[in-house]
């Protein structure tokens, strides 16, 4: 604090002025902080919808609870469905590499491989009963295994794609899916699954390897990242995503530099669709992506200043906005030229009317507050938000690739960390795959089921072929 004069001249102005200044800085301060615990109250609450009430629309028609919907009984004691398949031995082993006698004699009922195998709605534990052959002279001989996803496991491709799905698909922690194993009948314990999802991703790598080559050659790109936790590692981990429109791809790294879309995205050049974080000024600089703004961003800034009056036209303007993108999209001219002009005739006189809502607004408002921050994200990347107005092929803000992020937040938020790198990196391979088959309406269980075995011997300069959107399965026409 500022001593009060001892006299009575002038010293009292400039006291007072001094005193003015002070109390204009701590309120300034404590605006930001109500503002900042408001925002924590509103993520304590969980309400982070968006959506704004209708005008003078009356309120909707209470629809039938359906609470009372019944819902099935637990599984206690299941028992699973077993099927027993006799492998005999192939006739071309049927003789004694030793004495040549081509005759050789059964032994006892035969080996036994048993595979739990994941079918429709089911598992089933399928038995087969592989032959087995003996000579006089000591030679023996078994019919061979079934293929498996790596050697002696239990386990088949199919019941490997469904607890890959049931992992990185609907974000199911690994003792929650013992337990519902369990109740079924199949023996599998947290650790099998472990080392079963990891040798998963470790045949399914060349697949990830080719989707992340094929990135950079995409025109339009989205990218985002969330933070994820490492055991052992002090800072924060990161998981990126990388959204073309052929694929999901997922990159993890210990770093949230830019060196990662760097060497993802390389000297490739179009368009680059993100939030204002630095990270990503490598690959937007001259002469290589054109960066490209996320309405949505400026929008929630916005939104979370609601009980501000001004926000409303701004509010309505951009609502206006996504109006036209949705009639766009119902006529089925998304990405064409009659849509680019749809967005000069009608959507860029909304959003300079924005711009100038922001102009008009700009010197309101203490700096420091958030309705500021909000109005100032909107002058200073405008450029960066405008973007879409110039290129129909992409959409007016980033929600693709946030989207994309929801399953890696949900799974932080189940299994909370990753065990080390290697392991952040063959759930990138195992998320990027299942989120391409979903992106493309493909069955991600029937994929994986098919692709894990199919991988192993599938020639390396047509690996493509095996990727989600040129996929077929084996019983297709043209497969």
């Amino acid at each position: 604090m500022v001593p009060p004069p001892d006299d009575h001249d002038c010293g009292w102005k400039a006291y007072a002025h001094a005193q003015q200044a002070q109390l204009e800085e701590l309120s300034a301060k404590l605006q930001t902080v109500t503002e900042k615990l408001a925002e924590l109250e509103r993520r304590k609450r969980g309400h982070r919808s968006e959506r704004r009430k209708p005008a003078k629309m009356p309120p909707p028609t209470p629809k039938p609870s359906d609470t009372a919907r019944s819902r099935g009984a637990p599984i206690h004691d299941a028992q699973l469905e077993s099927e027993t398949i006799p492998v005999p031995v192939p006739p071309q082993l049927c003789r004694c590499p030793e004495c040549g006698n081509d005759k050789l004699r059964r032994v006892g009922k035969g080996k036994p491989s048993t595979v739990y195998e994941w079918i429709p709605g089911r598992f089933r534990r399928r038995i087969f009963q592989r032959e087995t052959l003996s000579c006089r002279c000591g030679f023996i001989v078994t019919a061979p295994a079934p293929e498996r996803v790596g050697e002696k496991t239990r386990y088949a491709p199919s019941f490997i794609a469904h607890l890959i799905v049931n992992k990185c698909g609907d974000t199911n922690p690994q003792y929650r899916l013992e337990k519902a194993y369990k109740n079924l009948g199949i023996p599998i314990s947290r650790s099998t699954m472990c080392s079963l999802l990891h040798r998963g991703a470790g045949e399914l790598r060349p697949l990830y390897d080719a989707m992340l080559r094929h990135v950079p050659e995409a025109e339009d790109v989205h990218a985002d990242e969330t933070s994820a936790r490492q055991q052992g590692l002090d800072k924060r981990a990161y998981m990126w995503t990388f959204v073309t429109p052929t694929f999901v791809v997922y990159r993890y790294a210990t770093t949230r530099s830019g060196s990662v879309p760097e060497a993802v995205l390389g000297d490739s050049q179009g368009r680059l669709v993100v939030d204002q974080y630095t990270g990503y000024n490598k690959v937007t600089a001259p002469g290589r992506r054109l960066r490209a703004g996320c309405l949505a961003h400026a929008r929630r800034k916005i939104f979370e200043q609601s009980e501000h009056p001004e926000t409303t036209e701004a509010l309505d303007l951009i609502g206006e906005i996504y109006k036209l993108e949705a009639s766009a999209k119902a006529a089925g001219i998304l990405g064409t030229p009659a849509h680019l002009q749809m967005r000069i005739d009608k959507t860029r006189p909304l959003f300079a009317k924005l711009l100038c809502w922001g102009r008009r607004h700009r010197g309101g408002f203490p700096p420091r507050s958030g309705m500021a921050k909000a109005i100032r994200y909107l002058l200073k990347n405008f450029r960066e938000l405008g973007v879409f107005l110039r290129h129909p092929t992409i959409p007016p803000d980033n929600n693709v690739a946030e989207a994309s992020l929801r399953r890696i937040a949900l799974g932080r938020s189940n299994y909370l960390f990753y065990g080390h790198e290697d392991a952040g990196q063959n759930f990138a391979v195992l998320y990027s795959l299942v989120a391409s088959c979903e992106k493309h309406g493909v069955n991600a269980i029937d994929y994986l089921a098919d692709v894990l075995i199919r991988v192993q011997s599938h020639p390396a300069n047509r690996i493509d072929e095996l990727l989600p959107h040129k996929w077929r399965p084996p019983d297709s026409p043209g497969a």
